[in-house]
């Protein structure tokens, strides 16, 4: 009997069906989040974690300056997900964003909403720092370049017609440089509480404040995408009354190559874990599929789009993903 010669044709069949295999299930995957200090870093490491084990693919994190390069880097598919907020999204999308100018980010998709950053305020109790007003002409941390208040703080400011003096840098960094004088104020965007202000408090003593109603309204005709957000009391030592701020949502994108079914299995695999998140972060509480709808700015993926109508939850077209 002669030995079986696979024709050309059933070799193009065997190719195309490796590739298919090799695209559906990657050797390994990397999340890209921020500086250390901040949630992003630890909800993120949370979520490299729950994806290694659920869906057996070594999922690496990287640490960056935030939301704004971790757009840049989904965009050019330089890492696999990107952890980033809707503000920064939208101007990625718009082709406004301050890492990457005049460069439209259209191949980013979403995947699913993580939970709501408040911006937040903090400064020493012995610098009887206390209000908005109290930060004009102050020397003020607001994290990295590229996070979310590294890029919004100055904004805002200018919307209230305040004038500060930034200073840019990884937040751990930077709780330090306050705690030792050489910063007046830390503002940074991130979940509450944030590990920073957590560390910070320790050690020293410190005065978390926020806006008043006038401010904050000011502040959302500027930036429509900013929402109410109330830290409840306690949150931190000496907090004994609830501090109203505004937020931004945090999503999780990816590029619009990455396959249906993977994108598909990441949403389904993070939300029939979700209690494993929580114990990362407890801002992971608010990782609910309804939530999804909190993001106006980026279509979703397909394959993540698929899980939300298994759901049953009506996508509206703003976000759905281009034809």
């Amino acid at each position: 009997m002669r030995p079986w010669k696979p024709s050309l044709a059933s070799l193009l069949v065997l190719f195309s069906f490796n590739v298919a295999v090799a695209q559906e299930k990657p050797a390994s995957m990397t999340v890209a989040t921020a500086s250390p200090g901040g949630v992003y870093a630890v909800y993120g490491e949370g979520l490299a974690n729950l994806l290694s084990e659920t869906l057996h693919i070594p999922v690496s994190t990287r640490q960056t300056q935030g939301p704004s390069q971790n757009l840049a880097l989904v965009q050019s598919e330089k890492v696999d997900l990107g952890l980033t907020t809707t503000g920064p999204a939208l101007d990625a999308m718009q082709g406004h964003l301050d890492l990457n100018p005049g460069v439209k980010h259209q191949d980013i998709r979403a995947l699913f909403a993580m939970y709501p950053t408040p911006f937040q305020m903090a400064a020493l109790k012995s610098a009887n720092i206390k209000r908005v007003e109290d930060l004009a002409g102050k020397r003020i941390g607001v994290g990295p370049k590229g996070g979310t208040g590294g890029v919004y703080w100055p904004r805002w400011f200018k919307a209230l017609g305040m004038s500060a003096s930034f200073q840019y840098g990884g937040a751990g960094d930077q709780g330090n440089q306050l705690a030792d004088g050489r910063l007046d104020a830390l503002l940074l965007a991130g979940g509450s509480p944030h590990p920073t202000y957590k560390e910070l408090e320790a050690t020293k003593q410190i005065e978390v404040f926020g806006f008043d109603e006038s401010r904050l309204n000011t502040i959302r005709k500027a930036f429509p995408d900013v929402v109410p957000f109330e830290i409840p009391g306690g949150t931190y030592k000496g907090q004994s009354g609830k501090v109203l701020t505004g937020a931004m949502w945090n999503i999780v994108v990816v590029n619009k190559s990455m396959s249906p079914d993977l994108a598909y299995n990441i949403v389904k695999a993070v939300f029939a874990n979700r209690s494993r998140l929580m114990k990362t972060h407890s801002a992971a509480k608010d990782t609910l599929p309804e939530n999804i709808l909190k993001n106006t700015a980026v279509p979703l993926h397909p394959g993540a789009l698929r899980f939300y109508k298994e759901q049953g939850i009506q996508i509206p077209s703003a976000i759905q993903p281009p034809a």
